[in-house]
C-alpha cells in the first residue's frame, strides 16, 4: 500500500470518527424530520401541478370534442343542402378536433394514472413522516435518558466514595467513644454518688454512736457517785447530798470522745 493510500485511509478515518462524535442524536433527529417535511412539501407541489396539468388536459379535451362534433353537424348539414365540398371541409375539420381529442384523451388517462400515483406517495409519505415523528419523539427520551445516565455515572465516578466512606467511619468511631465517655461519665457519677450516700450513713451512724457514747459518758459520773452515796447511807443513817460533775470529769469525757473519733478515722 502506497503512502498516499494510507494517508486518505487514515484522513477518512479521523474524519469520520469526527463526524461521528459530532453527531446529535436529538440534532439528528430534528434535521431528518424537517428534510422529510421539505420533501412533502414538494410532493404535494408535484401533485398540485400534475392535477393543473390534468386539468388542463381535460378541458383541452372536452374542447376537442365540442368542436368534433361542431363539425359533425355542419357536414350533415351541409350535405342535406347538397353541397357535398362544404361537407368534406367540415369532415377534415371533424377528423383534426377528434384525432386531437384521442391523443388528449390518452394524455387524460395517463395524468389520472400519474396523480393517483402521486397522491398515494405523497399519503404514504405523510404517513412515513407522522411516524417518524413519532418515533423521533421516542428516540429524544431514550436519548435524553442516556445522557441523564451518563451524566449520573460521571458524576457517582467523580465522587470519591472511599473518602467519604472513611471520614463516615472516622466519625462512627468518634461517636462511639463519646457514648463511651458519656457512659462512663454516668457510672463514675453513680458510683460517686453511692459513695457519698454510703458515707453519710457511715457518718451518721457514727454520729448516732458517738452521741450514744457521749450521753452514756455523761450519765457515769452520776451513777457512780448516786452508788456511792447509797453505799455511804447503808454504812451510816446520816444522809449525804449528791456530789455535781465537776469540770475534771467533764474534761475526761471529751478526752474519750476525741479518743474515738481519731479512732474512726483511723478505720
Amino acid at each position: 500500500m502506497g503512502f498516499l493510500d494510507r494517508l486518505g485511509r487514515v484522513v477518512k478515518a479521523n474524519l469520520n470518527d469526527m463526524v461521528s462524535k459530532a453527531e446529535d442524536p436529538e440534532k439528528i433527529l430534528e434535521q431528518a424530520v424537517a428534510d422529510m417535511g421539505e420533501s412533502l412539501i414538494q410532493l404535494r407541489q408535484s401533485v398540485a401541478r400534475a392535477i393543473a396539468a390534468q386539468k388542463k388536459t381535460e378541458q383541452q379535451l372536452i374542447k376537442n370534442q365540442t368542436e368534433a362534433t361542431t363539425w359533425q353537424k355542419k357536414a350533415e348539414l351541409a350535405i342535406n343542402n347538397g353541397r357535398e365540398d362544404l361537407a368534406r371541409e367540415a369532415l377534415v375539420r371533424k377528423k383534426s378536433f377528434a384525432d386531437t381529442a384521442a391523443v388528449l384523451q390518452q394524455q387524460v388517462t395517463q395524468q389520472n394514472a400519474q396523480v393517483k400515483t402521486l397522491k398515494e406517495n405523497l399519503l404514504a409519505l405523510e404517513s412515513k413522516i407522522q411516524e417518524a415523528k413519532t418515533k423521533k419523539d421516542m428516540l429524544k427520551a431514550r436519548a435524553n435518558a442516556a445522557k441523564a445516565n451518563v451524566q449520573l455515572q460521571s458524576t457517582m465516578n467523580n465522587i470519591d466514595t472511599s473518602s467519604a466512606m472513611s471520614a463516615f467511619e472516622r466519625m462512627e468511631d468518634k461517636i462511639m467513644e463519646l457514648e463511651a465517655q458519656s457512659e462512663a461519665t454516668n457510672v463514675i457519677g453513680s458510683s460517686s454518688l453511692n459513695q457519698e450516700f454510703a458515707q453519710l450513713e457511715a457518718a451518721s451512724s457514727i454520729d448516732d454512736e458517738l452521741a450514744m457514747l457521749k450521753a452514756a459518758s455523761q450519765q457515769t459520773p452520776a451513777l457512780e457517785a448516786a452508788k456511792m452515796v447509797e453505799e455511804m447511807e447503808e454504812v451510816s443513817d446520816t444522809p449525804v447530798e449528791t456530789p455535781e460533775p465537776t469540770e475534771a470529769d467533764f474534761a475526761a469525757v471529751d478526752a474519750e470522745l476525741e479518743a474515738l473519733r481519731t479512732q474512726m478515722k483511723n478505720l
